[in-house]
């Protein structure tokens, strides 16, 4: 089965979406730059804390839901399904808010990470032996294309294996009717690539456009960080990534990073 974008060009047929996430400089001089991290750092503090304080008294409630469920069973109450019903409801939405308030910790908590030399390569397919089996069950096959002679890049191990998941995790669901994944690593200019390229439903326009903005989510029961954090990982190691997708026919992600000088 071919690839949508294994070529690497630009398409241009109606319907192709490219959504370009880079940090670049917006023209800003370094004193409101630090004026605006400062910010940032202090809202993140205020928001995780927040979170903090909304996170222990929801694991009360989550807690005393399942006691409550043992002891209506034991009783044996009048009305006994419907209570547990509505049990079952609040036990789902305790840990709806949970998994969002687990996601946006870590959204709001991504900062200067402690990078040491290692291999793109490694990564990736440290993830891809965790969805190979979910990948086989779909009739997904897993293509890969990696450079043995990738130089090394400045990473942070746990947290950028957290955002090749998110990618690689929301590939496979793009494809359950099967399909193919393809991996490729690449040398740049100045650094190294990788590409994943699906051969799924692809994305519309307001998706691709709005898909990197948190809280945004066309998934029922999705936190809408998963995205948004892969993208504040990349961005923590100095890349970008950038995506192509096209309706029905797939979508690409590009991530890119840069090869420090004393690497090279």
């Amino acid at each position: 089965m071919g690839s949508p974008f294994s070529d690497g060009r630009s398409i241009l047929k109606k319907g192709r979406w490219t959504h370009p996430m880079a940090n670049e400089s917006q023209g800003v001089d370094a004193k409101t730059y630090e004026d605006l991290q400062r910010r940032y750092h202090e809202l993140a503090e205020l928001a995780g804390s927040l979170a903090h304080e909304i996170k222990n008294p929801l694991s009360v409630i989550h807690m005393n839901v399942d006691l409550l469920s043992e002891e209506l069973v034991e009783c044996q109450v009048p009305g006994l399904r419907r209570s547990m019903a509505k049990v079952d409801m609040i036990r789902h939405q305790c840990e709806r808010m949970e998994t969002l308030l687990r996601d946006f910790l870590r959204y709001a908590r991504m900062r200067d990470l402690e990078m040491t030399p290692g291999d793109l390569n490694e990564q990736i397919n440290t993830v891809l032996k965790l969805y190979q089996a979910q990948a086989t069950k779909l009739g997904v096959e897993i293509v890969r294309y990696l450079d043995p002679n990738l130089p090394s890049i400045m990473l942070h191990s746990d947290s950028l294996q957290a955002a090749l998941i998110n990618l690689v995790k929301n590939a496979l669901e793009a494809m359950p009717e099967g399909g193919q994944l393809v991996v490729r690593s690449h040398a740049t200019a100045g650094g190294v690539a990788l590409d994943l390229i699906d051969t799924g439903c692809g994305m519309d326009e307001n998706t691709a456009m709005n898909m990197f903005e948190p809280f945004y989510s066309t998934k029922a029961g999705g936190s809408g960080l998963g995205l948004p954090t892969a993208r504040k990982i990349i961005e923590a190691h100095g890349g970008r990534i950038r995506v192509q997708s096209e309706l029905d026919r797939g979508t690409k992600f590009v991530l890119e990073f840069p090869m420090p000088v004393r690497l090279r």
